[in-house]
């Protein structure tokens, strides 16, 4: 398939460009929460509350999100979303630039931000399955992470340069900005509605419809259980801060090109994965072995003194995370209705977005105990076991092919 095919739908084209815009300004202000936390306190474990308090709104929320994503107009919703995420940055914004912030007021930014975050995800996810033809779905994919990554690059550098400059505070402001400009440029993006619920049926009746649906698909249980195994155990993240400051010593300007390093893994190494997703028969084995190397390279950054190599280890987290997420996130769309997408994606999102959530907390809570580099040697051979164990024994995720690429002959 011919990539240029994807990149003719203008909806999505014009979508890539504001997830680009919207994730510049929320992973940049992620990395400054972080820094913010660290500075504000100097401890690890209550940095990881930056993480918790995102990953419990999750919890709650997104089952309610995704009913909502199947009901309502996906724009509109995704629009009051990313207004709701633009009230709280603007607000963590005036506090910290009058000086009245404090370590909580933070943290509750964090949880209210991933609320808002919760009814966005699945929304985001559900709308490209709307606007792409499922053969095309894996390298939309595919291009949608390298954009999301584009951000992950620019915002947590961009982060470390406006916090040398002005500031955590600043960091936050322009995160305002960044979601009013999606909200802006989601008025030109158009998508079908035909999954809309003209039933109106009950909220909760709704969220159990798409349970059942994911119970009785093995496939997307165990994407779910592979991806938590490497989001909670590798959440590497959250140690950044500590890495580049105590250990590395190379200040903020160095954390951020240090938190930045994943995502220019990813950026370099886009060509080649949209390449395999569009070819390849083989994913299942190729996602088992993208997040085994997630894992080494977790290993890797554990245990580097040197913040060359610590560079090295993070673009390979980033490369095989890149990898891994296309064909997971592919994978679940594909094997979705559209009428369910936003429920499923819901769900799924326990794990894709909930996971590094609880992560942060999981292995800061660790780190605080036992140390940054054992704290993340011990999450990382989690990981490395449970893949191990699913690339030797027959599994949905072993045998899993892609789309049936006769499809693409269809229309």
């Amino acid at each position: 398939m011919n990539l240029a095919e994807v990149l003719r739908n203008r909806s999505f084209v014009t979508y890539l460009l504001g997830v680009v815009l919207s994730q510049i300004g929320t992973r940049g202000a992620m990395a400054a929460s972080l820094y913010q936390v660290y500075d504000l306190t100097g401890s690890l474990a209550t940095t990881g509350l930056v993480g918790a308090a995102g990953g419990i709104a999750v919890m709650v929320l997104s089952p309610v999100g995704g009913a909502l994503a199947d009901r309502m107009d996906r724009r509109r919703l995704l629009q009051l979303s990313q207004g709701a995420g633009g009230l709280v940055a603007l607000a963590l914004a005036v506090l910290t630039l009058t000086d009245h912030v404090q370590a909580w007021h933070v943290v509750l930014a964090s949880l209210l931000s991933m609320g808002a975050t919760t009814f966005d995800n699945p929304t985001r996810t559900a709308l490209i399955g709307s606007m792409v033809p499922a053969h095309q779905l894996p390298q939309a994919f595919a291009l949608v992470n390298p954009c999301r990554e584009i951000a992950v690059l620019v915002g947590p550098g961009l982060a470390g340069l406006m916090i040398a400059l002005g500031g955590p505070g600043l960091v936050h402001a322009f995160d305002s900005m960044t979601y009013a400009a999606m909200i802006g440029l989601l008025v030109l993006v158009r998508a079908p509605t035909a999954h809309l619920d003209r039933e109106h049926k009950p909220i909760f009746g709704a969220i159990v419809e798409g349970a059942r649906y994911v119970v009785h698909r093995p496939i997307i249980l165990l994407l779910m259980s592979l991806d938590l195994s490497a989001m909670v155990f590798g959440a590497y993240r959250v140690l950044l801060p500590a890495l580049a400051l105590d250990v590395l010593e190379v200040g903020p300007k160095g954390y951020g090109v240090l938190a930045a390093a994943p995502s220019a893994g990813a950026l370099l190494a886009t060509y080649s994965i949209v390449r395999v997703l569009g070819r390849s028969r083989t994913l299942g084995r190729i996602l088992l072995f993208a997040t085994g190397g997630f894992a080494v390279a977790g290993l890797v950054l554990a245990h580097s003194h040197w913040f060359a190599l610590a560079i090295l280890a993070a673009l390979g987290l980033g490369v095989a995370d890149a990898l891994a997420t296309s064909i997971r996130h592919a994978a679940v769309q594909i094997e979705t209705p559209d009428e369910l997408r936003g429920r499923v994606s819901s769900i799924y999102q326990v794990s894709s977005r909930g996971g590094p959530a609880m992560g942060d907390a999981l292995v800061g809570a660790l780190a605080g105990a036992l140390g940054p580099a054992l704290a993340l040697t011990i999450g990382a051979g989690i990981t490395l076991s449970y893949v191990t164990t699913m690339l030797v024994r027959d599994n949905p995720v072993r045998r899993y092919t892609g789309p049936d690429r006769s499809l693409a002959e269809v229309g």
